[in-house]
Parts: C-alpha cells; sequence; structure tokens
C-alpha cells in the first residue's frame, strides 16, 4: 500500500511536470522511477526533500530562460531528459532504499545531502549565468564565458549556497538529518561540480559558429569537436559525481 501510493503520487507528479515541459518522455519517466523509491523508501518526509530540490530548481531554469540558452550555446536549459533526472536523483532515491533497509542517520543524511548538491548546482548555474558580472574560472580565476562549466560568480556562490539551504532547512524540519551536514554536502557537491567542469568535463568547439560548447552535436545542428577534457565525462556525468560527493561528505558530517 505503501510503495503503490508512492507510485500513484510519483506518476502524477512527473505527469504534470510532463505537461508543464519541464520534463521530457524519458525525464517523466525517470522522474516516475525516482519519486516511487524515495516515497517507498521514506514516504511523505523524503517526498518533501525531493520537492525541495525539484519543484524550486523548474521554477529557475524558466527564469531568463531565452538569455540562458544564447549564453550557453547549448541545450542544457531545456526540459529535462532521462539521463538528466538520473544524474540529478539515482544517488538519492538508492540511498533513500538504503535508509529504509538499515535505517540509521548516515543514510539519511546521505539521500538529502544528494539532492543538496543537485539543489546547489542548479540553482548556481541558474541565478549565476544570469549575473551582470562575467564568472571566472574556479582554477585560474581569470574571466570564462558566461554559463559555461567550471565558471563561479559571487552571485552564483551565494545562489549555490542558497539552493543547499533549502533542501537542508526541510530535510531538519522533517526530522531526517542535521541541516547543517547537509547543507556541507551540497555545498561540497557543487565545488566538485565547479572543479571537473573545469577540467575533466568535455570541452567541444562549434566550427560553424565559432563557439565554446558541451555538448556532442550543437543548437544550431553542427557536430563539434573535442577542445578540452574527457569525452567521456559529460555534463550529466559530473552531475552524478556531485550527488555522489554530496552524499558522502553529508553522511560523513552527520556522524562526526
Amino acid at each position: 500500500m505503501h510503495v503503490a501510493l508512492g507510485a500513484a503520487f510519483a506518476a502524477l507528479a512527473a505527469g504534470l511536470a510532463y505537461r508543464a515541459r519541464a520534463l521530457t518522455a524519458s525525464g517523466a519517466a525517470a522522474a516516475f522511477a525516482v519519486g516511487t523509491l524515495v516515497f517507498a523508501g521514506g514516504g511523505w518526509r523524503a517526498a518533501a526533500v525531493l520537492f525541495a530540490f525539484f519543484l524550486p530548481s523548474s521554477l529557475l531554469s524558466r527564469v531568463g530562460a531565452t538569455r540562458k540558452r544564447a549564453l550557453a550555446g547549448d541545450d542544457r536549459h531545456v526540459a529535462r531528459s532521462g539521463w538528466q533526472v538520473l544524474a540529478n536523483g539515482a544517488v538519492a532515491a538508492l540511498c533513500a532504499v538504503a535508509a529504509a533497509r538499515w535505517g540509521g542517520t548516515a543514510f539519511g543524511a546521505a539521500f538529502a545531502g544528494a539532492f543538496a548538491a543537485a539543489s546547489a548546482d542548479t540553482w548556481g548555474t541558474e541565478l549565476g549565468t544570469l549575473s551582470a558580472r562575467a564568472p571566472v574560472s574556479i582554477l585560474t580565476l581569470r574571466s570564462v564565458s558566461a554559463g559555461r562549466s567550471g565558471g563561479i560568480s559571487l552571485a552564483g556562490t551565494a545562489a549555490t549556497m542558497a539552493g543547499s539551504l533549502c533542501v537542508a532547512i526541510v530535510a531538519s524540519l522533517v526530522g531526517i538529518a542535521p541541516w547543517w551536514s547537509v547543507a556541507a554536502g551540497g555545498f561540497a557537491g557543487a565545488i566538485l561540480d565547479s572543479l571537473l567542469g573545469a577540467t575533466l568535463q568535455a570541452l567541444r568547439w562549434c566550427p560553424r559558429c565559432a563557439c565554446e560548447c558541451e555538448t556532442q552535436r550543437h543548437s544550431c545542428g553542427t557536430e563539434t569537436v573535442m577542445r578540452r577534457g574527457a569525452s567521456w565525462l559529460e555534463n550529466d556525468g559530473v552531475n552524478f559525481a556531485a550527488t555522489l560527493c554530496g552524499a558522502i561528505v553529508a553522511s560523513l558530517a552527520a556522524g562526526w
């Protein structure tokens, strides 16, 4: 009964997100799977943490969407695909199941920390991209183009902290984990995201538009060529690593 209720709730949420064009068909299917596991693992408390990530992130993606697409030069600011949903939610879903199976604060903190990292990264990207000041590389502190992975700004960093705290506060209010451990995990995951974005993440070049991008095919339809990084590590892989980092750090912090 508990699982059936969770599945019905997840199906409703995924369907509404699909109709609102926040998710593609594959994204809705992945969101249904993640939501079902989260609700089955932690009930309404875990669902509250999930929505503390998903709802604000979906709304923020709509703010200045046209400008973001123009600045980023790729398709990161369209409806989320299945891989994007799993990159942000798979670690948390597995931690929710582990928490239900074995209990303890560690898995609960890991669950919330994974979503806090996803939230921190999303808030930092969505709001930081709109900053009036050009971002700088997290490694070299030299100016980089707006929207490029590995770039940081004062506004983006503040948004990153706010995104992490949003999930952390909800996780604390519903009794899943201490807010400070979840916030620490979220911020650590976002930092790792930026570091990987500035080093190992694939950076490509569109010969037609003469600009950098992060996808194999540019928004203009042209095949891109590698410029830097590992061809196998793209944005979804970086997001997965960031949520895993958030889960580990939050779990360790809660144990301390």
